[in-house]
Formats: structure tokens, C-alpha cells, sequence
């Protein structure tokens, strides 16, 4: 690369690490770097050694790196799913937006938001990527990775024309599918996950890896409680969500 493939990337701070695509892309995937400093973040993602990259780096002050070409393949994701699709390294771009992660939760800076919406909607508009596929780590690899968070302003970015977002359902009291609950209530809340484009079971029968999904599923949108029980306001909320998705 010889400069940035989007006009708010300040520079290019190559990383080794990429490949060919494999696959159209489709989608893409937002993560926090999780690391004490941006420094320390950023040396991990360029060197050989490390073997992960992403395309994208935004640090807190709202600079805008490059680190891989859009058209390669990052080591962003790891194993990972959505919609059917198990290289979500080449099907997607994925940003590294610096942020200690859960062992300091607190809010993401303005700036660095209004910094992440502008680069976000410039890839999408280039790449036609759709709201729908505007996701979260924790999204594509349930159970293994839980970034950007549910304190992630996923609410703010669909505010500036970024992923699909919808008010989450207020939580009152009242029954819940949790773990143990089996039959057809089970395996509907199963399949809508599993269609909206989750990794999870359909088999009526709510385990461990539903609760994962549940959970996976809160923390994006309905981050006030993520707790992994498909209460009526995470019910409610999916069933915005995946209306607004057919739309």
C-alpha cells in the first residue's frame, strides 16, 4: 500500500500480518484492543510474531491508522460465525478501537466515536455493507470473546447512520426461558437467533450454548443486563431487531 484506502486514516502503519480474501466481503466487525495502552496495542497488531491485525486502528483521540490493505485479509476475528459464513476474516474488515476492555469498563471517548462513525460509514458505503452486518466481536464468536462491550455505544453509532439498532424493550418482571426450559418456546427463541445470523442450537432445548447466544445477543442490544436468560424485554427486543432487519 502506497496510502490509505479511506480518507480519514491519518497514515499507514503496515502490519505483516494478512492474507488473500476468500471469500465477498460482507461485513464488518468492531472490536475493543483490551490492552493497558494504545502502544502496546498497536506493536501487538504490527508485529510478525503476534500473528493478529486488523485493517483499522482508532486511538482514543480519534486518530485513524491503517495497518492492512481492505483488500486483504486481516487476522482480526479468529474462529468465528454468522449467518453461515466461518471465515469471517475474509468476509469482513474489521477496527481495533483502543480501550482497556472489561478490566476498566468505563465510557468510550467522544471523539474516538465520532471517529469510529465517520471510517464506519465510509467502508460500508464503499463496500455496500448493510446495517445488518455491522457487528461486534462478541457477535460472531460466542462464548470466546465478549469486545467491544456491552458499554459500547452501539445506540450512538446507529445514531450516525451505523448498524442496525433498535430501542431495547424495557425490562419488567414476568417469566423467562433460561437454562433447563425445553420445548417449542425454546427452539422459536433458538431459530430467531439462528436467523438473524447467531451461531445457535436449534434443538428445543436451552443449554449452556443458548445462554451464550442470549447473552452474546444483550450485550449488543440490550446491554442494560446481559445475563444470558431470554427474559420478555430480550424476547421483545429480538423481535424489533430482526423486523427491522427485513425491512
Amino acid at each position: 500500500m502506497v496510502a490509505p484506502d479511506s480518507p480519514f486514516a491519518a497514515e499507514l502503519r503496515l502490519s505483516p500480518n494478512h492474507g488473500e480474501r476468500l471469500r465477498p466481503l460482507s461485513a464488518l466487525i468492531l472490536h475493543y484492543t483490551g490492552m493497558p495502552t494504545a502502544a502496546a496495542a498497536l506493536r501487538l497488531l504490527t508485529i510478525a510474531e503476534s500473528q493478529v491485525s486488523s485493517h483499522y486502528f482508532v486511538d482514543e483521540d480519534g486518530t485513524i491508522l491503517q495497518l492492512v490493505s481492505e483488500a486483504r485479509r486481516a487476522w482480526h476475528a479468529g474462529h468465528s460465525f454468522w449467518a453461515g459464513e466461518e471465515d469471517i476474516n475474509s468476509a469482513s474488515i474489521g477496527i481495533e478501537i483502543v480501550h482497556p476492555g472489561h478490566d476498566d469498563p468505563h465510557p468510550f471517548p467522544d471523539r474516538q466515536i465520532e471517529a469510529v462513525a465517520k471510517l464506519c460509514r465510509d467502508i460500508c458505503a464503499r463496500n455496500a455493507i448493510v446495517p445488518a452486518r455491522v457487528l461486534g466481536h462478541s457477535d460472531i464468536a460466542v462464548g470466546r470473546k465478549i469486545d467491544p462491550g456491552e458499554f459500547f455505544p452501539w445506540k450512538v453509532l446507529a445514531e450516525r447512520g451505523v448498524g442496525l439498532f433498535v430501542e431495547p424493550a424495557p425490562i419488567v418482571g414476568g417469566e423467562t426461558l433460561e437454562r433447563g426450559a425445553q420445548g417449542g418456546e425454546v427452539e422459536a427463541l433458538q431459530r430467531a437467533l439462528a436467523d438473524y445470523g447467531y451461531k445457535s442450537p436449534v434443538s428445543g432445548s436451552y443449554g449452556d450454548d443458548t445462554a451464550a447466544v442470549v447473552a452474546a445477543f444483550q450485550r449488543h442490544f440490550r446491554p442494560r443486563l446481559v445475563d444470558g436468560r431470554a427474559d420478555a424485554s430480550t424476547l421483545e427486543t429480538l423481535r424489533a431487531l430482526a423486523a427491522g432487519a427485513r425491512a
